[in-house]
């Protein structure tokens, strides 16, 4: 399931980060610190079954607990207020992020021992690069 993503990650690259957050809607001011920001994201998940995702940085740190496959309300980094599902589709951990009409989803899979999380929006797409803290 999802215990191949449990742990910690540090970000250790960032591509066309800039246009993912203009395309969903993020203003000038918030993309400057956002394109600065290398977040940790620290993966758990509980006895029950809930996961808890947080991203922790300097600037914000935000955190999501869920269970997979069942709908939730989300407030982003950049505070917008989704319904978020968070589904796992051939061993990638698939963020659906709906709000205003629009759609984004972001994509999570381990790849040579990395995690990349790919933030997808349209014919829009960055990729974000973690390697697990040990």
């Amino acid at each position: 399931m999802v215990e191949q993503f449990v742990g910690t990650w540090k970000m250790v690259s960032s591509e066309n980060f800039d246009d993912y957050m203009k395309a969903i809607g993020v203003g000038f001011a918030i993309r400057q610190v956002g394109n600065r920001t290398k977040p940790n994201l620290i993966l758990s998940v509980d006895d029950n079954g809930v996961i808890c995702m947080k991203s922790q940085s300097t600037f914000k740190t935000t955190e999501i607990k869920f269970t997979l496959n069942k709908p939730f309300d989300e407030t982003t980094a950049d505070d917008r207020k989704t319904t978020t599902v968070v589904t796992l589709e051939n061993g990638k951990l698939v963020q659906k992020q709906t709000w205003d009409g629009k759609e984004t989803n972001i994509e999570r899979e381990i790849a040579d021992g990395k995690l990349i999380a790919k933030c997808i929006m349209g014919d829009v797409v960055a990729v974000r690069t973690y390697v697990k803290e040990v």
